[in-house]
């Protein structure tokens, strides 16, 4: 064997080992790549089961309801391309086909669940950044239109104010209840702020109304009770009684 074909066949030698090299990381890559996709997806899947098992019946539409399944549809369909042979990835995506070619008459049984606590509201709006995650993310893998996206989008922030707006009025009222005008005062007066400062206030204006009216009856209230009664005697009111008619404006300095 001349000198040329051991130098060729040791370049040879180096360049399958080089080969076989490339192909072992590439096999890595990949398998890298599927464990990461598999972990997000069924994160995804998590997220979207979440959602649709706890969202407050009263939030909950028959269109939010089909839109959280055709999500979940599609998560369920890209990890069966991962595992082709899972059976129950497969009994899974033939339920949620026969739920969205129901499309808007799909059932909802969602219980409602009152916001009445602070807790409670912010569990509800990490449901709604979670929901806003999904949709964004469905967007970006090109399963949900740009348009549609952005109207889900806008959905959510609707139902947000929904949210406050349910909140600061059952706040208000639980107070009104327990004898607290002047909480419920305040619960209505950060309602009312609240829709106030929104993009499009007219599209509340019904509700601005009702905790309008409702911030008036407690302020109401509020001011009855700090009224003295008439047959109140204490040393302010006997005060009053023998003050002269010079000191008039002493007694709407109090009362103010």
């Amino acid at each position: 064997m001349t000198p040329l074909m051991i130098t060729l066949l040791v370049i040879a030698g180096i360049v399958i080992l080089i080969a076989i090299g490339y192909m072992n990381h590439v096999v890595e890559n990949n398998k890298l790549e599927k464990n990461r996709t598999r972990i997000e997806l069924n994160d995804r899947l998590r997220r979207c089961g979440e959602i649709t098992e706890t969202f407050p019946g009263q939030l909950m539409t028959p269109r939010l309801k089909l839109l959280l399944t055709r999500l979940e549809l599609n998560v369920n369909q890209r990890l069966l391309n991962l595992d082709k042979s899972n059976a129950s990835l497969k009994a899974r995506i033939t339920e949620l086909n026969a739920l969205v070619a129901q499309g808007e008459s799909i059932t909802v049984n969602n219980p409602p669940g009152p916001i009445q606590t602070e807790a409670k509201a912010k569990d509800v709006r990490f449901l709604l950044e979670a929901l806003h995650g999904q949709v964004t993310r469905a967007a970006q893998d090109g399963f949900l239109p740009t348009n549609e996206a952005k109207h889900w989008i806008k959905e959510i922030r609707h139902i947000l104010v929904l949210l406050h707006i349910e909140f600061f009025n059952n706040l208000g009222q639980h107070a009104l209840q327990q004898g607290q005008p002047g909480q419920a005062r305040l619960a209505f007066e950060r309602g009312v702020q609240y829709l106030r400062k929104q993009p499009e206030p007219v599209v509340y204006s019904q509700q601005l109304q009702l905790l309008e009216k409702q911030l008036a009856r407690a302020n109401s209230m509020v001011l009855t009770n700090l009224e003295p009664a008439e047959d109140e005697v204490n040393e302010l009111t006997e005060g009053l009684k023998v003050a002269d008619a010079d000191a008039d404006w002493k007694k709407k300095a109090i009362y103010d």
